[in-house]
């Protein structure tokens, strides 16, 4: 009767029809009885509590935003903080460790081992304590407003944050961004153009004019054509502290800075070893044609150890993503603080606002990996696995 189970094909099949019902059972029952939860306790269900007013200040915000906003305002606003949080902590931390993971192979003795210092101090410590470390080592040692670090009269460096000309941009200034993208494009074809005329003839010529003019030369000359459509507004020291300008907290500047260092240990070993992994011929090879040390690094090494360096280096980029949620502990605004905290305590609709929150995290580290996989595959040695 059950002679046909001892098809290999069949049992196989049989196995994950199976497998499938089981986890939609599961899951049914899991919705039914959170649904079953969620009547008898009379709590609320759906996204409604986006629109209602918020009732809240956010101290820092790149977006407009005040208390009489609204819930899905102060979700954006957490939003922009995270992600502008990741974007400046993944450059930092990417050039930090580039620069860790070659003074590590460096022949100087003292420039080695203080690299080396570097990575098994920051590496080893929790990143918690760091961003608490870094966030009360800027409370004390930085002076009050009226006696601010001053940079050119226009930058100013206190224990309130640091205050930079803020952009107002005019209607004009959007034909400014059209000349930009249209010079990125062209910036593009010019380097595909003169990479074909490379492959075809083998004479590499100099470009860098053409993008520069592409990419500077057009977007300024719109830029005056317009008549100079944006202007800046100036922090002025009013009273005990700064008015108007952009503003960036110390819980930005301590978030940023440990996140940064924190990381830029873990990508540092990724280079190094990525370095490593070059044939020693190669670096022979190239000093032998004449290649100074830092031409040989710049055209040999680097370039070889960035294919081994940059899987390592992508898991490095997504915690730090991951991680910027730790800014809860120093009180600075981002998504988790904002949305998963304040918003979460007032409205009580904890599964909305933590599936918005996941799924924001997930679409970020998603998006991350996807560029540079994408950049992964266009370096990768042409003919492998193809």
């Amino acid at each position: 009767m059950f002679g046909f189970l001892n098809n290999n094909k069949t049992r196989f099949v049989l196995f994950q029809i199976i497998a499938v019902l089981i986890v939609a059972f599961v899951a049914y029952y899991a919705v039914s009885n959170l649904n079953y939860n969620i009547d008898r306790l009379g709590i609320r269900s759906g996204f409604g509590f986006l629109d209602i007013r918020a009732g809240f200040d956010i101290a820092e915000h790149l977006i407009a935003y005040t208390a009489d906003s609204s819930n899905l305002d102060a979700f954006y606003v957490g939003l922009i903080n995270t992600i502008t949080v990741s974007i400046i902590g993944i450059i930092f931390a990417s050039v930090l460790g580039i620069i860790i993971g070659i003074a590590r192979l460096s022949s100087n003795y003292l420039v080695s081992k203080l690299a080396e210092i570097y990575v098994e101090i920051f590496r080893n410590i929790p990143i918690l304590l760091q961003i608490l470390f870094w966030y009360n080592l800027m409370l004390i040692s930085l002076p009050s407003p009226r006696n601010s670090f001053e940079f050119f009269n226009v930058v100013f460096f206190n224990l309130r944050g640091v205050y930079f000309p803020k952009p107002i941009l005019e209607s004009g200034f959007y034909w400014v961004m059209v000349a930009f993208l249209l010079g990125v494009f062209i910036s593009f074809f010019i380097k595909w153009f003169f990479n074909k005329k490379h492959d075809s003839t083998g004479i590499k010529q100099r470009t860098w004019d053409y993008h520069l003019l592409s990419l500077l030369g057009l977007p300024l000359g719109v830029y005056f054509i317009f008549g100079s459509p944006v202007y800046f507004d100036y922090p002025n020291l009013q009273g005990f502290n700064f008015r108007g300008g952009l503003f960036f907290s110390p819980e930005f500047l301590a978030l940023v800075l440990a996140l940064s260092i924190y990381t830029a240990t873990y990508i540092s070993e990724a280079i190094r070893a990525g370095i490593e992994s070059v044939d020693k011929g190669q670096k022979e090879a190239a000093l032998a044609m004449g290649l100074t040390q830092a031409q040989t690094l710049k055209f040999v090494l680097l370039p070889q150890a960035l294919r081994v360096a940059i899987p390592p280096i992508i898991n490095q980029y997504l915690n730090l993503t991951k991680n910027s949620s730790l800014a809860a502990a120093i009180g600075y605004a981002d998504l988790v603080g904002v949305f998963s905290g304040t918003v979460l305590n007032q409205v009580g609709q904890a599964i909305e606002i933590i599936l918005m929150t996941m799924a924001v995290y997930l679409t970020l580290s998603l998006l991350i990996s996807l560029g540079l996989n994408l950049f992964n595959y266009k370096i990768r040695i042409k003919g492998l696995n193809q």
